[in-house]
């Protein structure tokens, strides 16, 4: 089983930063509802602090308070963009040490918290009534993780 000792402080803090970068993708893609979208993720955070036993990897992943570079973003130019390159950079290092059920693991952990930050909030209608589940916007940065991921 792969744990965070198997990896440099910096190889880590890639692999802690993707499933944040993945939430704050959707977020930023539709202005609308943050703070409960906010919520959501933290709260896919604390459901898998819950279910630890699964994976040591993702319970040692889930135990360290997540993280983001905001040079990241600047110097990738947006969220979407800093977020497709840090899936694909924490993944390369996962597939070097980690256990392909291990990888697994964290994609359906990224596909986690993605998909509750994209239900947190209903987008249109009127005081909660009609609207959609997911906006189109956050559809393309669902679409754009998946990319990521695959």
């Amino acid at each position: 089983m792969t744990k965070k000792a198997d990896f440099n402080a910096d190889e880590w803090a890639k692999v802690v930063e993707g499933p944040l970068l993945a939430g704050m993708q959707v977020i930023t893609a539709d202005r609308r509802g943050t703070i409960r979208e906010s919520m959501a993720m933290g709260q896919v955070y604390a459901k898998a602090r819950q279910q630890q036993g699964g994976s040591e990897l993702l319970d040692e992943l889930v135990a360290t308070p997540p993280a983001m570079d905001p040079a990241r973003t600047r110097s990738a130019g947006d969220v979407g963009r800093a977020s497709s390159e840090g899936l694909r950079e924490a993944l390369a290092l996962l597939e070097q040490k980690a256990s392909a059920e291990e990888v697994d693991a964290y994609k359906g952990f990224v596909r986690a918290v993605a998909d509750a930050v994209a239900h947190a909030h209903k987008e249109g209608g009127f005081l909660g009534v009609g609207g959609k589940e997911v906006s189109a916007e956050e559809q393309t940065a669902l679409d754009e993780i998946e990319a990521a991921l695959s």
